[in-house]
């Protein structure tokens, strides 16, 4: 089970939600479920505004599942990405800190994600 801690400046105060372990349920979706103010236009990873910072609670332990085509084109577009951590993600199996969270699924880790609530702002 993974917990999916929410924090923007939009927000009260952060909210955390639990991704059932083994669930191919994106952030984005577990956002909409618990009413999480992810801004978003197209939900499929062709625009980027659902944008998110990743941070690890035990960063030895990332497991977010790996980055999609469609992820890794737009967040190379937005410059969120380079080409090492392209790199680093697919033969290291360290996820970036820049995810689109319509495409990210938390595994068994802790994540806080960072979102800016402007569509297509910077976290």
């Amino acid at each position: 089970m993974a917990n999916v801690t929410s924090s923007s400046p939009i927000m009260h105060q952060d909210k955390t939600v639990y991704a059932s372990a083994g669930s191919a349920r994106t952030v984005l979706g577990l956002a909409e479920e618990h009413r999480i103010p992810i801004p978003f236009d197209c939900q499929n990873g062709d625009c980027g505004s659902c944008q998110i910072e990743v941070e690890y609670y035990s960063p030895g332990s990332k497991m977010g599942l790996a980055l999609t085509e469609k992820e890794k084109s737009k967040l190379k577009e937005l410059g969120k990405l380079t080409a090492a951590d392209i790199e680093a993600a697919e033969v290291k199996d360290m996820p970036p800190r820049w995810r689109l969270a319509c495409q990210f699924v938390a595994r068994a880790e802790d994540v806080r994600i960072i979102f800016s609530g402007a569509p297509g702002g910077a976290a």
